[in-house]
């Protein structure tokens, strides 16, 4: 990021918390972001909550906070589940038939009573507001609620693949094997559960190709349009220029 940038961003942030111009917000906002796999979700939620704590947490302040992996793990604390169901609330359908034999056998409840768990916590995590949900379906659970940002990050599959085996320390010949299979479990989950094609645009206020943007200005270019969006939530909100 350059100088003249970040001085940009700067006084593009300033405006937009400066004393006199302080938005009225009523609910505090959310992002929910959808994404393919190795886009860089997890490292752009992390730069946008980092960003965001330093100018904006509120009235009062109230620190944002990023959910993924750890999601399940509220689940099953939120509905007084043990850590031992964590694997079955992963981000994939089961075969009906499959899911109907584990739970008569007492493995855990059914994907639909997982599911209903899944729902009531990101909705009242969303409710609460000054989160970032990635993943899990947050964005057809939450897209009926105006204050919370739709956001779907994509790549290019080769760059994906590099990110992937970065992260994980895994060969890229592994890495080209996984990251096509997760984001069809990642689909299908969505599919069956919820009836949302992740894929289809128009399930989104904002897509981002991180292959093209890099992570740090698709984090910029987030919070930037959060704000727009909350300008139509709330009228009393400054509009970025």
């Amino acid at each position: 990021m350059s100088r003249n940038s970040a001085d940009a961003f700067a006084r593009y942030l300033g405006a937009q918390f400066s004393p006199p111009e302080k938005p009225g917000i009523q609910h505090r906002p959310a992002i929910a972001i959808s994404r393919q796999t190795g886009a860089g979700a997890l490292t752009v939620a992390n730069l946008i909550a980092q960003r965001l704590n330093i100018d904006y947490q509120g009235d009062p302040p109230h620190p944002w906070k990023v959910f993924d992996r750890n999601l399940a793990q509220r689940i099953l604390e939120d509905h007084q589940l043990s850590a031992r169901m964590e694997p079955y609330i992963s981000e994939d359908a089961k075969h009906p038939l499959t899911d109907a034999l584990e739970s008569v056998l007492g493995l855990h409840p059914s994907f639909w009573i997982l599911r209903q768990h899944t729902v009531e916590t990101i909705r009242r995590l969303a409710a609460r507001g000054n989160v970032i949900l990635v993943g899990r379906g947050a964005g057809p659970i939450t897209a009926e609620l105006p204050q919370v940002l739709q956001v779907r990050l994509v790549a290019p599959l080769a760059d994906r693949v590099l990110n992937f085996a970065q992260y994980h320390q895994l060969p890229e010949e592994k890495a080209a094997r996984l990251v096509p299979e997760t984001d069809e479990r990642r689909r299908r989950y969505v599919r069956t559960y919820f009836d949302t094609d992740v894929e289809d645009p128009t399930n989104y206020d904002l897509t981002i190709n991180t292959g093209r943007s890099g992570f740090e200005q698709a984090a910029r270019t987030i919070i930037n349009v959060l704000f727009e969006k909350l300008a139509t939530v709330h009228p009393q909100t400054p509009k970025s220029p």
